[in-house]
């Protein structure tokens, strides 16, 4: 039995040399099944190509199949390809790209990978379990996360404020595999007093400053061989950045009023909602700090670009925060969804909060448990969507040289899948969503093809 499974998709015409390799793999512990345009891809799969393949249809299928979360893509190429066709493939969303002949031991490269996005999965579940989201941009957020806390780079997360910095520094650490770390010590920049700041950082001896009663360590020396998070980093002031400069390029610092070098050693986190290099190009951050201290950069999503996930969030609030057990009357979502979230996934939470302090009683959780000030503006509400992305859409269309029907046939298929994906596949519910026949949705999903085997 195959140790792994994975689907296919050739494109190539050199049918001796695929089968060979298909064989090769199959007796490597790789199962293969093949799949073609249209399919629904589950997992980890690879494409076949060879230099004189089609790469615009090539980056149709990569289109169409990175758009499921869970699809790593291998392509496996049986002759050397073009440099700008490498990159394309990549860019489209390929995760690896080798060409059959050219390395040594090809099973081994993919297992390897195989093998390594399997416990990276295992390690994306856990961390769904506090970082909640199921959103595809949020779990691509997810695995980058894992793949910068099992290295040993220095950190810098950025994204708005509310959308979990803090909470992501903390997992950072602990999924940091050093074998005896100590503890995450948390800096938060924007607290910092001008004049006792390198105290913070630093520490300092006794009768540094006036109040100084006693010597006491910084951050730096209690982070040592663990980890070190600055929270909000642009907010560091410019001589303070000199020193921490100084601190991490040689590992060396000294406390306020002393005049001995102390060491210490530990993984740095930051953290900023400021985009560093337009303060680089103002003056106000250090150029040096800034490439020093991103060494590999995070940008959390916003709320507004991960909406998939509003029910999910809710629905672990209510239940993990303040343990509720009732259901949750469609008409909730529906008005959750319908809200923007400046503070993001901070501002959700406390809106979670209101409604779940409102709501009395065993029954449901219903639209009359949100609280008045908390109701939308009916004024603007409308039956018609008036925002800049439909229409945005629709003229890409019409440069396409699409025209009124087929535009129209587009919208209806887009709405079908988003509103059958929006009730996990519920037919019925999808269907008095769009107030059309379930029947009509049946007809839908029929006429999506299912994998075949090769």
């Amino acid at each position: 039995m195959a140790e792994f499974a994975l689907w296919f998709m050739p494109f190539t015409s050199q049918q001796g040399p695929l089968v060979d390799i298909i064989g090769t793999l199959e007796h490597g512990g790789i199962g293969l099944e093949a799949v073609h345009l249209g399919n629904t891809p589950e997992g980890a799969g690879i494409i076949f190509l060879d230099p004189e393949a089609s790469l615009p249809e090539i980056q149709e299928a990569l289109e169409a199949y990175t758009l499921y979360a869970d699809t790593k893509i291998i392509a496996v190429a049986l002759g050397l390809l073009p440099t700008t066709t490498t990159w394309a493939l990549l860019r489209g969303g390929v995760a690896e790209v080798f060409c059959w002949t050219e390395v040594e031991k090809p099973v081994q490269i993919i297992r390897s990978r195989l093998a390594y996005w399997q416990a990276l999965e295992e390690k994306v579940a856990d961390l769904q379990l506090r970082l909640v989201g199921q959103s595809r941009c949020w779990l691509n957020t997810l695995r980058q996360i894992v793949d910068m806390a099992l290295s040993d780079c220095q950190v810098l997360v950025m994204g708005e404020s509310g959308t979990g910095k803090e909470l992501v520094a903390q997992e950072i650490h602990c999924l940091d595999p050093r074998p005896a770390k100590r503890e995450c010590v948390v800096v938060d920049c924007t607290t910092l007093i001008p004049g006792l700041s390198g105290s913070e950082l630093f520490g300092h001896e006794k009768g540094a400053f006036t109040n100084a009663i006693s010597t006491r360590d910084g951050a730096l020396a209690l982070a040592h061989e663990g980890t070190l998070f600055l929270d909000e980093l642009g907010e560091l002031p410019l001589p303070l950045q000199a020193e921490l400069l100084r601190a991490l390029q040689e590992g060396t610092y000294k406390r306020v009023g002393s005049n001995t070098w102390r060491r210490a050693r530990f993984r740095l986190v930051s953290a900023t909602n400021r985009d560093l290099l337009t303060e680089v190009h103002r003056g106000t951050f250090r150029q040096d700090l800034y490439y020093r201290v991103s060494g590999w950069t995070c940008q959390l999503p916003p709320l507004r670009e991960r909406k998939e996930d509003i029910v999910v969030l809710a629905e672990h609030f209510f239940r993990q925060q303040h343990h509720i057990r009732q259901p949750v009357d469609r008409q909730v979502y529906d008005f959750l969804l319908l809200r923007d979230y400046p503070g993001n996934v901070r501002e959700l939470q406390q809106l979670i909060n209101r409604i779940a302090s409102k709501h009395l009683g065993e029954g449901p959780i219903t639209i009359g448990d949100i609280p008045r000030s908390d109701w939308p503006d009916f004024a603007h509400l409308g039956p018609t969507l008036e925002g800049d992305d439909l229409e945005a859409g629709i003229k890409r269309l019409l440069y396409q040289g699409l025209g009124l029907k087929e535009i129209k046939d587009q919208v209806t298929e887009i709405a079908k899948k988003v509103a059958i994906r929006h009730e996990n596949g519920n037919l019925k519910l999808a269907a008095h969503r769009l107030g059309c026949s379930e029947r009509i949705l049946q007809m839908h999903r029929r006429a999506e093809p299912e994998m075949v085997k090769w």
